[in-house]
């Protein structure tokens, strides 16, 4: 019975993260640039893309924290109305 919540969890954060990316991908970008600042652009991008990694993994943990102790919770509710329905 824990296998599905896993890989719902799982499957939840693998569609996000895919959502996330995708609008991080087809964002629009500025129309005049010019050729010379192509390149500071790139490095400016990388290093944008690496603070976007880096803050998306930060919320995606503590998403994950968050759902594990959501779950846990659940589980003890179910648990206890579960017996409470044995007596």
């Amino acid at each position: 019975m824990r296998g599905w919540r896993i890989k719902l969890i799982f499957l939840l954060i693998v569609y996000f993260a895919g959502f996330a990316t995708a609008i991080y991908t087809l964002a629009p970008v500025p129309e005049n640039q010019s050729r010379q600042s192509s390149e500071k652009t790139f490095v400016n991008s990388v290093l944008k893309s690496n603070e976007f990694a880096q803050s998306f993994n930060a919320g995606m943990h503590r998403f994950l924290g968050s759902a594990k102790d959501a779950a846990w919770r659940a589980g003890r509710f179910i648990r206890q109305k579960s017996q409470e329905s044995e007596k």
